[in-house]
């Protein structure tokens, strides 16, 4: 049984059609990540899971029973929000409670579940306090102790790092991966970000106007993208894309290839160009090389990079590591590497 299955989904506002065929079914456990641009449906996907909308057609179960017109309270799931969503004048103790009051909870097991939480998310020392006197960090916090004592089948979070700066939010997400290892539960989550992706997912949901485009590991979506879309949208900085004589050569209308997979070479380099831009990471630089015929690539070089702008380079691939794609998009075996 999986703890939540999609069958054929679909959802249109009048004659705008804003999911189309969504099919997913996710494991007890899985941390599962819907990633996308903004305006791929991923919201409304998240939305439909937990009940705020109803899909149009297709069906959704959730442990085996079907959802379908089930109201949100019934569905089993804790959702927390981009927003915190707290109420200002209860402290974090009655904010974390209410719902577990209103579900008629005895009091002793209030306490136990708050008490739990609370320790689980570093929340004991704040549970007096009402939300103007904590952080952006603790009040995201307390929205997901508040979803955890209702011990739900479904965690659902929607872009819940979005309003964190970007120190706390690479804490935080650490944080919610020690809390999955932790509950074991299983848990959506929607972002934009690709970082947040492949850092926090057992599996990742790459949407695009309405549809699912890939689902797989980050290891299987980042080496393995099934179209030029995922291929593009997966990675930091983003795959190279070549139109030209290269690709020509390769058989393929694309090819593609990450800037960790180009090495600077003087012999026989397949591009040539002139170093426009430069970025020192400290450990990593990148150079932005703009070529004669194949516009601009990236390239990563380990450590501080010895050249200056304006210097001429030449570059080719790693064997093996050139992707092809037809004119479509699809991913497509290459007549021949480099």
């Amino acid at each position: 049984m999986h703890a939540l299955e999609i069958q054929n989904v679909a959802k249109a506002y009048g004659k705008n059609d804003v999911l189309s065929g969504i099919d997913l079914r996710v494991d007890k456990g899985e941390f599962v990540v819907i990633v996308g641009p903004s305006g791929c449906g991923k919201s409304t996907l998240l939305r439909i899971i937990a009940g705020l909308d109803e899909h149009t057609s297709g069906h959704l179960r959730i442990a085996g029973a079907l959802m379908d017109g089930v109201p949100p309270s019934r569905r089993g799931i804790g959702m927390v929000f981009q927003s915190y969503a707290l109420y200002p004048h209860l402290n974090v103790f009655d904010n974390m409670s209410l719902a577990l009051k209103r579900e008629g909870v005895p009091k002793a097991e209030i306490r136990q579940r708050i008490d739990a939480a609370a320790t689980m998310l570093a929340l004991g020392p704040l549970l007096e306090r009402r939300p103007a006197q904590l952080s952006g960090g603790q009040r995201q916090r307390v929205a997901i102790g508040r979803a955890i004592v209702r011990q739900p089948k479904l965690f659902l979070f929607d872009e819940p790092l979005s309003n964190l700066d970007a120190e706390l939010r690479v804490h935080t997400r650490l944080e919610l991966a020690q809390l999955h290892r932790t509950l074991g539960a299983t848990m959506i989550y929607v972002t934009h970000d690709q970082i947040e992706a492949m850092t926090l997912a057992d599996k990742i949901v790459v949407m695009h106007a309405g549809k699912v485009q890939q689902v797989g590991t980050p290891h299987e979506l980042y080496n393995a993208p099934v179209n030029l879309f995922v291929a593009k949208f997966i990675g930091s900085p983003t795959m190279n894309i070549v139109h030209g004589v290269a690709a020509q050569q390769a058989g393929v209308a694309t090819i593609g290839v990450r800037p960790e997979h180009l090495c600077l070479t003087e012999e026989a380099p397949v591009w040539s160009g002139t170093v426009r831009h430069r970025e020192y990471l400290g450990s990593d630089s990148y150079l932005f090389v703009t070529t004669a015929g194949d516009g601009e690539l990236c390239v990563r070089v380990e450590g501080e990079s010895r050249h200056a702008i304006g210097d001429r380079v030449g570059l080719a691939p790693m064997p093996g590591k050139l992707l092809g794609f037809d004119g479509d998009g699809l991913r497509q075996p290459l007549a021949q590497a480099g």
